[in-house]
């Protein structure tokens, strides 16, 4: 190794080549390398337009980042592991290549608000992939539930039969949550749309620089206030890595039902066989093996999450090495996030979904329980008497070995005079669910104004991914 530094004016020996290894970051942030180029090839034209490099320097120097600009779109571009990062390698490379003018690349930067100007580059693509994936999977969920309007099945609280409740209903529940993921990572795209470009190491710069055309070059809505937040701040990471943790928690739930739904036990729903494993000695087995293992790597996100928080904590202002170790859960965070979407979206679009043996589960479990007190209600009798009553009716059907529908008039007079011959027109699944109409309920009147709500936000989501990718490719056509 030739332990190349950008700092070894200050010392009289070399980095030892263990210290090196131990401290470079170049296997990770070298997919950082693409943003590293183009927020240099904007910081020249900066210093150029503000005369702090001459106009010639500039041209040269825009010239060399092009060409390894084109290399790394290519994959031709190699950068050997005898440098501290990639932000030092491209660096080292141009000034082989462009000999003089490459030197003063660096004149007003530092690497401490390079990287994480980099970082945030990134973090905007990344942000606009995941949530067009997630809006992918919403598309697929609205699809299926405009099919199962009327499907019936038990809706559980505790795991436990609770009431009856549509498919569709159910779905939606889902769909909701997802939908608020991409929100949330609408939110925090502004707080990572920030440029810190220009806070140099923590101070500032002497330099007559022009911050927002830097940061408008780069795509930017703003830039940092405060030159040390600028460079020290990771909150945008932390918040990423919390919206990546929650979103896997949400697709872990998915795919907990999944696991749960497609047990012969419950048998609600089948997994196509191209997101199915068997048994090494079963031959009869057909395993969920991928809704378990999306189950399991939730929780390499959460770790990933707890890693960037406690990163953060404790360190003093402004930039810590320490921060050099952020990539490693955000890209993780990112990566396993993006391959589980990837990979539940045809599942779920694949579902083959057991109408009748729903429907049929829906029908045990005393679940009109509510519907018999409601009807009380309706009646004259307080609620809190007729859960009482209710509950007695339940006892009795319970022991007697009928659903509630079974017993008969005379004995539910037993338990309260306002029964009346009306009565059984209420306890059919049909009945309890279509008369569920409030909005937000399980009714098929109920749930189509609800997938009217959330298609029209998927729609606005999906325009609103899109028109930002579409400012973006403007903004590196006029500056590439």
């Amino acid at each position: 190794m030739s332990r190349r530094t950008v700092w070894s004016g200050r010392f009289k020996g070399k980095l030892s080549e263990e210290a090196l290894s131990f401290t470079s970051s170049l296997e990770l942030d070298a997919r950082l390398a693409w943003y590293d180029v183009v927020g240099s090839i904007a910081h020249a034209e900066m210093l150029g337009k503000q005369g702090i490099i001459s106009e010639g320097e500039m041209t040269v120097i825009v010239e060399g980042l092009k060409e390894i600009l084109r290399e790394i779109d290519e994959e031709s571009l190699e950068l050997s592991g005898d440098f501290e990062d990639v932000h030092s390698g491209i660096e080292f490379l141009l000034t082989e290549r462009i000999g003089e003018a490459g030197k003063k690349l660096h004149t007003a930067r530092s690497r401490n608000d390079q990287t994480v100007t980099d970082l945030r580059m990134f973090l905007r693509d990344a942000v606009l992939d995941l949530t067009t994936l997630l809006i992918d999977l919403e598309d697929a969920i609205i699809r299926i539930s405009r099919s199962n309007l009327g499907t019936v099945l038990p809706g559980f609280t505790h795991l436990q039969h609770a009431q009856p409740v549509t498919l569709a209903h159910h779905l939606l529940a889902h769909l909701s949550r997802l939908s608020r993921d991409v929100e949330r990572f609408a939110d925090a795209y502004e707080r990572i749309n920030v440029c810190p470009l220009g806070s140099a190491a923590l101070a500032g710069t002497t330099y007559d620089i022009d911050r927002k055309f830097t940061a408008k070059l780069l795509g930017f809505s703003s830039y940092s206030v405060n030159a040390m937040d600028g460079v020290s701040d990771r909150d945008f990471a932390a918040e990423f890595v919390f919206n990546c943790s929650l979103t896997m928690i949400h697709l872990s739930s998915i795919c907990e039902e999944l696991v749960i739904w497609s047990t012969p036990e419950f048998g609600f729903v089948e997994l196509d066989d191209a997101y199915s494993t068997g048994s090494s000695i079963m031959p009869q087995k057909k395993n969920p093996d991928i809704a378990e293992l999306v189950r399991g790597r939730a929780s390499g996100v959460i770790g990933n999450l707890v890693s960037v928080l406690a990163l953060g904590k404790g360190l003093p202002m402004s930039y810590n090495r320490d921060l050099q170790e952020d990539k490693s859960p955000v890209f993780g965070a990112l990566d396993t996030t993006a391959a589980c979407l990837r990979i539940i979206i045809p599942v779920v679009r694949t579902l083959r979904f057991d109408a009748e043996r729903m429907r049929a589960r829906a029908e045990e479990g005393y679940m009109n329980a509510t519907d018999l007190a409601d009807y009380l209600v309706t009646k004259g009798v307080p609620f809190r008497e007729a859960h009482e009553i209710v509950g007695g009716v339940v006892r009795h059907a319970i022991g007697s070995g009928r659903r509630i529908e079974e017993v008969p008039l005379p004995k539910l007079r037993e338990f309260s005079d306002r029964f009346e011959g009306d009565i059984y027109d209420v306890l059919s699944l049909e009945s309890s669910v279509g008369r569920r109409r409030s909005d937000g309920g399980t009714s098929p009147e109920s749930v189509k104004r609800q997938i009217d709500v959330l298609s029209g936000k998927v729609r606005a989501q999906r325009d609103r991914v899109k028109k930002e990718e579409r400012r973006l490719q403007s903004v590196w056509r006029k500056l590439l």
